[in-house]
């Protein structure tokens, strides 16, 4: 979605120049690709007559920061009432989508009108906490998460304050710009201010407001007379008069983003005196990281969220009580005054850390949403950054089938697992949702579910209820609805035949089949059978299609497992086991990857991370060839393209899925749930299919010079150490669902638990070979 396509109007409860903060460097980054409008707190002007807009652009940022102005005297239903005009005239210029950015509820009282593709609430702060709160801000909260999409939290503990009541929240803890802070390391020119006063210094910047413990810095510039304790920022919600006057105590007033650095320079420990009180219960300060970026060792209270991912490090100090924060800040300043050898620790943490990454992964999530028509299922483990860990044993690349049974089974041996998918949601391709008509679809196309395997089936068997189905297709060939699989039935159809036995088909078959001497195409392996008219009919065009070859291209695997039946068995498998998650497969996949040990990171693509996240294996079910770095070349692929429609039917068409083998229809299929799903409901929603040769990877293409290339880049990933390749795209070849569940369980026995390859790993790997299908070829399904 390119500059101009989304509109975002982000309703703030802060002034865009009073501190640079979270709502700044997310909307700064949020403006590369879309308009911004930042709607800041009415002003009221005396003697102005009407009401008006205040639109200011920020060229540093691309941010628009709109202020609207009032006249004095208007009560609230006055002042809505002007401020739903002004925002019309704001909202009537967009070309695109339209997103509402929420830092605080109140701000719905003239925006509930709007018409938005996606609502985000950005908690950043438990507002109701904060002094002068309104009464009514409670209230208007619950109105906001009954609204929003999608629900941000500043910190992990606000995210656990809000994860039950919203189904689509995620935490998104306070991130940092490194390269900004980092230059504080080396010598700078100080501020006139800051440079006369004497040495040690110690120094806090930030909102100085009810948040601060008051007392704890009078104790503190009285324990320590001979220090220069500093306060950077601005003094809000209490008078100025009340703060402690030391001789050693210094309140520099606000200061600009820009002139933090060269302040920082100059002190020697930073301090996070807060105090513990309900307004600071939630808060996760930006400043933390801030501080280690520009290499000054901190020293805080006991806040939840510092303690929780930053308490651990050398190089930040959590002291209880006004002489322990003395203690602290007298240990932190022989760290400062030591070797520096405690910032490794602490850069390797920051790595993990960024607003850029932040942006990227909240993005992920909106563009789901605004593709989607509406939030997504929720999901069990939150996206977490920093991470909770401050290392992991095994990072998986990758929350689809291969990549969520390997999480899994190792979290099930007390492993401690990092999931990181680049897509914002976990399931890969098997991803289901409801759309607008609350009926389950499958985001990636429909994915049926059979296997021969007991074990593999009882192993999924853990994580959902089943439905019993038993999958049928037709194709729609010279006008009439035919099944396929070819069967008698279909040929009693199409020739006007009445064939009663196997035999009689059988001899139909055999009379139409040509020889063939040598079988080495797809196109080779259907005129052997049938012949070249149903080979025309069903194969030919419906193969150039999926593929954009001829079947005289493609190596005979691609048509060589769809059977021709000369009985009347109509079902596409024929499976010992075949059924639907009763729930669906996300919640199949929200189960398996609901454990203590499994922490996700979803929105990411992994080559962003795995330097920050610590871990000792890594398993890799991505792209073989983008692992490293397609040295030799890009691996071929074919891809995809969904059109999802919901129709105001009971039903579209008799069967879930419906093949069109012309090449006059530009789609392969069309797909109608509510038969995989069995949902009730007066509309219907279907998805067409139209393959590309752009866009993510499915498909392998199985020709032979792919193969050659392949086996080039599965001999680099034999020399890798502590990496192991699952799963369709790692070691390309296409895989039904079964197939793939069975390759990590067997990948897991062999690989972690350092056993001979069991009997029953090759019970599951000859089922799986034996009863796959090639989903590329006449009837895609899995």
């Amino acid at each position: 979605m390119g500059v101009g396509d989304l509109l975002i109007i982000c309703f703030s409860h802060l002034r865009w120049d009073f501190v640079f903060q979270r709502p700044q460097h997310l909307m700064t980054r949020l403006a590369a690709s879309s308009q911004v409008v930042f709607w800041e707190e009415p002003m009221q002007i005396a003697g102005l007559e009407k009401p008006r807009l205040s639109l200011r652009p920020c060229p540093a940022s691309g941010v628009t920061v709109a202020c609207p102005e009032l006249p004095e005297g208007l009560d609230q239903q006055g002042m809505d009432a002007a401020l739903r005009v002004l925002l019309a005239g704001v909202e009537a210029n967009r070309e695109g989508k339209l997103l509402l950015w929420y830092y605080t509820p109140m701000m719905l009282s003239f925006s509930q009108h709007l018409q938005a593709d996606c609502i985000v609430y950005d908690c950043m702060d438990e507002l109701a906490n904060f002094k002068f709160a309104p009464s009514d801000l409670l209230a208007r909260e619950a109105q906001l998460l009954r609204t929003a999409d999608l629900v941000f939290t500043g910190g992990y503990s606000l995210y656990e304050a809000k994860r039950d009541r919203h189904p689509s929240v995620h935490a998104f803890p306070s991130s940092v710009e490194r390269e900004h802070f980092v230059v504080a390391r080396e010598t700078m020119e100080e501020p006139p201010e800051q440079r006369s006063l004497q040495r040690p210094r110690f120094g806090f910047y930030g909102v100085v407001d009810e948040r601060m413990d008051l007392e704890l810095l009078a104790h503190l510039a009285d324990a320590r007379p001979e220090w220069s304790i500093l306060i950077v920022g601005p003094v809000v919600k209490i008078d100025p008069a009340d703060l402690p006057a030391r001789p050693n105590l210094h309140y520099l007033g606000g200061k600009s983003y820009v002139e933090l650095p060269a302040h920082l320079a100059g002190w020697d420990v930073a301090l996070m005196p807060f105090a513990i009180n309900e307004a600071t219960r939630f808060i996760s300060p930006t400043k933390t990281p801030e501080y280690l970026s520009a290499g000054k060792p901190v020293v805080s209270t006991p806040i939840a969220d510092v303690v929780r991912h930053y308490g651990g490090l050398q190089g930040v100090s959590i002291a209880e009580g006004a002489d322990a924060f003395v203690a602290a800040c007298d240990e932190a300043l022989a760290l400062a005054r030591g070797d520096g050898k405690w910032l490794e620790e602490a850069d390797a943490l920051l790595l993990q850390t960024n607003w850029d990454d932040t942006v990227t992964r909240m993005r992920g999530l909106i563009d789901t949403v605004l593709m989607a028509g509406q939030a997504l299922h929720p999901i069990v483990s939150p996206t977490i950054w920093p991470p909770a860990a401050p290392k992991y044993d095994v990072m998986v690349v990758g929350a689809g089938f291969a990549g969520s049974v390997m999480a899994e089974r190792l979290a099930s041996i007390g492993k401690t697992v990092l999931v990181v998918d680049r897509r914002p949601h976990i399931a890969g391709n098997a991803y289901d949702r409801l759309d607008d008509a609350g009926l389950l679809i499958h985001q990636y196309g429909p994915h049926i579910f059979h296997t021969n395997s007991t074990e593999i089936f009882e192993y999924l068997s853990q994580f959902t209820e089943w439905r019993a189905y038993e999958h049928r297709v037709l194709a729609k060939v010279d006008g009439l609805l035919v099944p396929i699989p070819i069967n008698r039935t279909t040929i009693n159809i199409l020739y006007g035949l009445d064939l009663r036995s196997e035999a009689e088909a059988e001899a139909f078959l055999a009379s139409r089949a040509e020889p063939v001497p040598l079988i080495e195409t797809s196109e080779d392996v259907v005129i052997a059978a049938v012949g070249r008219e149903l080979y025309d009919k069903f194969f030919r065009d419906y193969t150039r299609k999926q593929w954009g070859l001829d079947p005289s291209q493609l190596d005979r695997t691609v048509t060589s497992r769809v059977p021709t039946r000369t009985n009347t068995d109509d079902r596409y498998f024929n499976d010992r086991f075949q059924a639907m998650p009763a729930e669906g497969y996300t919640k199949m996949f929200e189960r398996m990857l609901d454990h203590p040990n499994i922490d996700l990171l979803l929105g990411t693509d992994y080559a962003q991370v795995r330097s920050a996240y610590l871990h000792t294996q890594l398993v890799f079910t991505g792209p073989i060839d983008e692992y490293f770095g397609y040295r030799f070349g890009k691996l071929p692929y074919r891809s995809l393209r969904f059109e999802h429609e919901t129709i105001d039917t009971p039903w579209f068409q008799p069967v879930a899925v419906v093949n069109y083998p012309d090449l006059e229809t530009p789609y392969t299929r069309i797909t109608e749930y509510k038969h995989l799903t069995g949902q009730e409901n007066d509309r219907t929603s279907i998805t067409r299919e139209y393959p590309q040769a752009e866009g993510d990877a499915y498909y392998p293409i199985p020709r032979e010079e792919n193969q050659a290339l392949f086996k080039r880049y599965e001999a680099l990933a034999r020399s890798e150490e502590n990496v192991t390749f699952v799963g369709r795209l790692a070691t390309y070849r296409y895989y039904n669902m079964d197939q793939i569940v069975g390759q990590a369980l067997a990948s897991f026995r062999r690989t972690f638990l350092h056993a001979e390859r069991a009997p029953a790993d090759r019970a599951i790997a000859s089922s799986s070979q034996k009863e796959g299908t090639t989903s590329g070829n006449v009837a895609s399904v899995a």
